[in-house]
């Protein structure tokens, strides 16, 4: 694939997110109000947001937002740290650092596309499936059978977009025992991190537990913030960090200063924030679980392990497609079909949908859904 398909995913939010009533598939949770933030802020805060300046930042991030970021990881300095206009160029950057066309990766699916097809524009790619009729288990033997000599990468994303799969520690620990043995750099997608149903199943985060680790993360999920467009990646590999950085001068070249300043803030306050997402999504999932425990005989539901994300199979006779087509046009309520997974390297999970559980008013959306259902 040496070239950069459509974006399935994106364009067909281009087309419904701004237009449903009902965005019921959202992948982040309730966007966090400036005003929410400045209640947070104390003085200090506050003179950081006076003193806002509107020229260029730093490229790799300025000294005190890394320093913020740095402090959410167990053995990070600011040193270990490269900003980026949201997750999404972390994703591009590393992929083009890292691979070359003679290089093999290996990347678990289904996932956000550009996780798959970015790799696959460069080099030969295999896809991972998680087992959907085995609870999206990971086969850690299908890992170790498609490494290669070439191989180079393994791509990883815990607790999962879209299923909210997470593995177990000792799945983890093994796939870093396979990147060891290759010596091959393990890119692990951890932007769902921290709204995991059970916390005593956190995972690690890999760039604190390997040295060829590259965790990704931001301000979009988690934090409620996804119009800061702030993400990030934490190596200790300084020489990789410096090699993404230069090629980030083709692309955003620095982050937004106001934009700085208030993640800054925001990880100050990070216990908050996420305290809040999470009592969103507790109350939610209570009304979701209910809402599947109805409508049992249409639907195969289980709770996700993380995330505010799950990926329920529609057992009506028209499949989901079609399902998520009706829904959108005749109730205005979002969902996002399997087949936007799709690639050409793997179809998607057939009949599948994702549904979205961090947002406020996610009762009033399945309110209008069960209308839907009930009266078709």
């Amino acid at each position: 694939m040496p070239y950069l398909p459509d974006f399935k995913l994106e364009t067909y939010f281009s087309r419904w997110e701004f237009n449903a009533k009902y965005n019921l598939c959202a992948s982040d949770t309730e966007s966090l109000s400036f005003k929410s933030l400045f209640e947070l802020a104390d003085d200090t805060d506050k003179n950081l947001l006076e003193d806002i300046t509107f020229g260029y930042t730093e490229t790799y991030g300025s000294d005190k937002l890394r320093e913020a970021i740095a402090t959410t990881y167990a053995s990070a300095s600011l040193n270990d740290i490269l900003t980026f206009a949201g997750a999404e160029e972390g994703i591009f950057v590393a992929m083009k650092s890292i691979l070359n066309v003679k290089d093999h990766a290996i990347v678990i699916t289904p996932n956000y596309q550009s996780a798959l097809t970015i790799p696959a524009s460069i080099c030969d790619v295999t896809p991972v499936n998680l087992d959907p009729k085995n609870n999206w288990d990971l086969d850690l033997t299908k890992i170790k059978n498609s490494v290669k000599p070439n191989t180079k990468l393994i791509s990883i994303n815990f607790p999962h977009n879209p299923t909210g799969k997470v593995i177990s520690k000792n799945d983890l620990n093994d796939i870093i025992s396979i990147a060891k043995e290759n010596d091959l750099y393990l890119f692990s997608d951890e932007i769902y991190r921290l709204m995991e149903r059970d916390e005593s199943k956190r995972l690690g985060q890999i760039s604190d537990l390997y040295e060829k680790g590259l965790s990704l993360n931001g301000m979009s999920k988690s934090y409620g913030m996804p119009g800061i467009r702030m993400g990030w990646i934490s190596s200790k590999d300084h020489s990789l960090l410096d090699k993404m950085e230069r090629l980030k001068h083709y692309l955003s070249i620095c982050n937004s200063s106001p934009n700085e300043v208030l993640s800054i803030i925001a990880l100050k306050y990070r216990s908050l924030i996420i305290e809040r997402t999470r009592n969103i999504i507790k109350n939610n999932l209570k009304i979701l679980n209910g809402f599947f425990q109805d409508y049992d005989g249409l639907f195969d539901w289980r709770e996700p392990d993380g995330g505010c994300i799950g990926f329920p199979k529609y057992k009506g006779p028209e499949g989901s497609d079609v399902f998520c087509q009706k829904l959108v046009e005749s109730r205005s309520i979002l969902l996002l079909p399997a087949s936007v997974y799709s690639s050409q390297l793997m179809p998607a999970p057939e009949n599948h949908f994702r549904i979205g559980y961090g947002r406020s008013n996610m009762p009033e959306a399945l309110s209008e859904l069960k209308k839907f259902i009930d009266r078709n």
